[in-house]
């Protein structure tokens, strides 16, 4: 015969409680002497009791579940995001389910029904593209009560929280470092340019350009989709331009994966012939020959603090109903990669990290989030970015 369920009721029997006092210590809902609280977790403990969610998500109103939707699950950068938020969520007591949308619109549309049918009680959302700009199953959702959060990616026209990075800044910072190792013909590969952080990081290279006297040339501008063979294919007619560049900029790290398989089978050299920066900075960065120079985005972070803030909603520590922006600070990381064709008159000389401090943004109640403490990495996640 199967044991039956261990109910709330047998735990208020082994301690000697009340069922009210069992339900405060389950909730921390009310005051409970340390001596009760010790016996009531004892038998907890002793009897494996596990409480029905489900029943108490009803009377209170909470699943205490966090739907986080990304973009691809492929790209190492979004592993880090998850694991700061799980670890986050996790601090707080809530569950954290994740989804993976590959950057179409429609299963993003599919996953936020799923998540407003499944009564979590927030969403924290790396949005994919949509050619016309569609956010209405964003709105619904936010209209249903349950807040979202955009990390990395904000939708165009709503005033939601987020939390990002300083893509112009970064981009600019990173190109204008090339101009100063001598490079005047600069190649980009972008990400779809229906995304704000794509076109950010665009209008960050045309800056450095531009500052420094440089006209943009059409031919060296290409849109790609933050995958890996679009950085395959497009890094190849680069390279195989009749007047080729003699640096490339590749606006994620996926994308670069691909400008190095193409390097690899047209025969340049890196940094000799071509020199490649990228922003996002790999886990395996050192692994390539030579070592890769780029933007280091701050992932374990931005999902932390992404969770931070939407907890911060859901537990009303967060009053104004003004939207919060969270920007946070990102690294050049100068290696080997754009270590050739040095300027021989003027060269610019950089130190081998180069931080780039968030600009300014907006913000709800003032110092909401403004200035964390740094968050503190686990073990195993401070080895993956490392």
């Amino acid at each position: 015969m199967m044991d039956t369920m261990v109910s709330i009721r047998d735990v208020a029997k082994r301690a000697g409680v009340s069922v009210g006092t069992v339900s405060n210590v389950l909730s921390e809902s009310a005051s409970v002497s340390a001596e009760r609280r010790a016996r009531v977790l004892a038998a907890i403990e002793t009897l494996d009791y596990h409480p029905n969610y489900i029943a108490r998500s009803l009377k209170a109103r909470s699943t205490k579940t966090l739907g986080l939707i990304i973009s691809d699950i492929t790209n190492p950068f979004f592993p880090l995001v998850v694991r700061g938020a799980e670890d986050c969520a996790f601090s707080h007591g809530y569950l954290l389910i994740t989804f993976n949308t590959d950057d179409q619109i429609e299963r993003e549309k599919q996953v936020l029904s799923v998540l407003r049918s499944r009564r979590v009680d927030g969403v924290l959302l790396v949005v994919a593209p949509s050619p016309d700009g569609d956010v209405s199953h964003i709105r619904k959702t936010v209209e249903c009560g349950i807040p979202i959060v955009c990390l990395d990616r904000i939708p165009p026209g709503m005033a939601l929280d987020s939390v990002s990075v300083d893509n112009v800044a970064g981009a600019q910072l990173c190109v204008r470092h090339m101009v100063g190792r001598g490079h005047r013909r600069i190649g980009i590969i972008t990400g779809k340019l229906t995304l704000q952080t794509a076109r950010d990081r665009l209008e960050g290279y045309l800056a450095a350009l531009r500052e420094a006297g440089i006209e943009p040339e059409p031919d060296l501008i290409l849109e790609g989709n933050f995958r890996q063979d679009t950085g395959y294919r497009l890094g190849k007619d680069l390279l195989l331009l009749h007047n080729r560049p003699t640096a490339l900029f590749v606006c994620n790290g996926m994308m670069t994966v691909g400008v190095i398989q193409a390097l690899e089978e047209t025969g340049f050299r890196c940094p000799a012939d071509v020199a490649v920066a990228s922003f996002d900075d790999l886990p395996f960065s050192d692994a390539f020959q030579p070592h890769l120079t780029s933007v280091d985005q701050p992932a374990y972070r931005m999902g932390y603090e992404g969770a931070q803030l939407l907890v911060g909603r859901l537990q009303g520590k967060i009053k104004s109903r003004k939207r919060v922006a969270v920007r946070l600070a990102l690294e050049l990381k100068i290696r080997s990669s754009t270590g050739g064709n040095r300027s021989t008159e003027g060269g610019m000389e950089f130190a081998p990290v180069v931080r780039v401090p968030p600009a300014g943004f907006e913000t709800g109640p003032p110092g909401v989030l403004r200035d964390q403490k740094p968050v503190k990495k686990p073990a195993a996640a401070e080895k993956a970015q490392a």
